[in-house]
């Protein structure tokens, strides 16, 4: 049964609170706002405090999470975050502290965030880290402008930097904000970078190269030490975006590839919530000759104490209002010292196993574009549905009907009707088989019944949706509009 909203559980006199005895004078609140501040009135709905916590949470029992199910969203990691994290984030050591309190009074603080420093140093083979960026796009830009500052001290009038065709749909954006013009890569028929494209386009206006390994497609890249090479050749940075660092941690690090610098998105590995456009961490690592640029201020440790270190010269400066979202940096530091270095070694070797378990049973049944082994994700296409006239976006929302999230859709756009699939190292073979027994069972609908699928999801609170309309024209309106 649909909930209702909460204004249509509205019953006169019903109240959730008592407001105590007025013990100041009272003021009009005309007096002190301005007339166009004011609502004329403020038609919220009168219930009981039991009848408002029972509305919502049953409306948090209808969305899905990766609490309640698989959530096999490509690129995105979207494994499960260990309670552990959360408590340790709640100590009231941690969850009490002020970000403007005296360095004296916050030293464990301080040490506990240059650990980690040092730790993701080591997992990406970087020299030193800013755990500043606030999100994983933030930290993408921070990157960029320590790659501008570095070619602006050097001289280098440098304007361009180089994507693959499967790279992350925010470095274009990123580049673009920095003031860079993008020279899209193609790939190859491996789903690689083709090299022969990649010489031909590079020019001594390159300030870097831009790639995740293993790429969007879930495919390690052979060639990246000549990369490494050809972008240094012309004085560029190897730029390496952490979003599928997943896949090679404990196995293989950035900084033995060659790359220059990289960033981390903390949610995919190192099992934070996702921001969700909230707090969230994207710590940026660099070699040595780009340490100067990373932003201040810097936790830095004298040999007596931990310092909070303002005052760098050739530093981009802040890109955020404090050193760091705590609260996220302390659940990545719990995870990582839980794991240890097996531990975190097993994860990457469980994600990939998982990735490559799924592409070997799915392949017979949807298009495999690139038949190689995978690392932590890979990609399908549903162009044989088309046949039946059924789209990837129809077997998306088919699979809600069976309780699993979707997978990522239509992305990397190099793959027609593309399908990404990630299911993290936190997932059992159970799980994994069921949502394949789904994934056989919707392409068997799309040929003995099509419209099933073109009209699905069937079974959910709400059912498909004009979705450009729905985020181009939203209503969130809670208030009934005028006639």
């Amino acid at each position: 049964m649909a909930e209702p909203l909460i204004f249509d559980l509205h019953k006169d006199g019903r109240r959730g609170y008592t407001l105590p005895v007025l013990d100041v004078p009272a003021v009009d609140a005309a007096d002190h706002i301005p007339a166009r501040f004011l609502r004329r009135e403020m038609p919220l709905p009168s219930l009981s405090e039991l009848e408002v916590v029972r509305h919502f949470t049953r409306l948090s029992r209808l969305n899905h999470s990766v609490d309640i199910g698989f959530y096999p969203l490509g690129s995105c990691t979207m494994k499960y975050n260990p309670k552990v994290n959360e408590n340790m984030a709640r100590l009231p050591g941690f969850a009490n502290l002020h970000p403007q309190q005296p360095e004296e009074t916050v030293q464990g603080a301080l040490a506990m965030l240059k650990s980690l420093e040092d730790s993701l140093a080591e997992v990406t083979g970087m020299d030193a880290m800013t755990l500043q960026p606030a999100a994983g796009a933030q930290g993408e830009m921070t990157g960029l402008l320590i790659v501008k500052a570095y070619h602006k001290k050097k001289g280098n009038l440098k304007t361009k930097i180089m994507i693959p065709d499967s790279g992350h749909g925010t470095n274009p954006a990123s580049c673009s904000m920095v003031g860079y013009e993008v020279i899209n890569v193609k790939s190859n028929e491996r789903g690689s970078i083709d090299i022969d494209d990649l010489k031909a386009k590079l020019s001594p206006d390159v300030a870097g190269l831009m790639i995740t390994n293993p790429s969007t497609l879930g495919l390690f890249d052979e060639n990246i030490g000549e990369l490494a090479s050809l972008i240094h050749s012309v004085d560029g940075l190897l730029y390496y975006d952490g979003a599928n660092l997943n896949a090679i941690m404990g196995w293989t690090r950035p900084g033995d590839m060659g790359f220059d610098l990289v960033h981390i998105n903390l949610h995919k590995t190192f099992s934070t919530p996702h921001g969700g456009g909230g707090p969230g961490a994207g710590p940026v690592g660099v070699k040595k000759h780009l340490e100067a640029f990373l932003p201040n201020p810097r936790v830095v440790y004298d040999g007596k104490k931990f310092k909070i270190q303002t005052k760098c010269r050739e530093s981009i400066g802040p890109v955020l209002g404090s050193i760091g979202n705590f609260g996220v940096l302390v659940r990545a530091s719990a995870y990582i010292m839980v794991n240890g270095s097996e531990g975190l070694k097993n994860s990457s070797a469980y994600a990939v196993l998982n990735a490559n378990y799924m592409m070997a049973r799915l392949k017979k049944t949807y298009h495999l574009p690139y038949d190689r082994f995978c690392k932590h994700e890979f990609v399908l296409s549903g162009k044989t549905l088309a046949q039946y006239g059924v789209k990837t976006l129809d077997v998306a929302k088919r699979l809600l009907d069976f309780g699993f999230h979707a997978p990522t859709i239509y992305f990397p756009m190099i793959v027609e009707e593309s399908m990404m699939f990630e299911p993290t190292e936190t997932e059992s073979k159970g799980t994994l088989d069921c949502f394949m027994e789904a994934m056989e069972m919707i392409a068997r609908e799309a040929a003995s019944n099509p419209d099933r699928l073109k009209n699905a999801p069937l079974n959910t609170p709400v059912r498909r949706l004009d979705e450009a309309t729905a985020a181009r024209k939203p209503d969130i309106n809670f208030f009934q509009r005028p006639e």
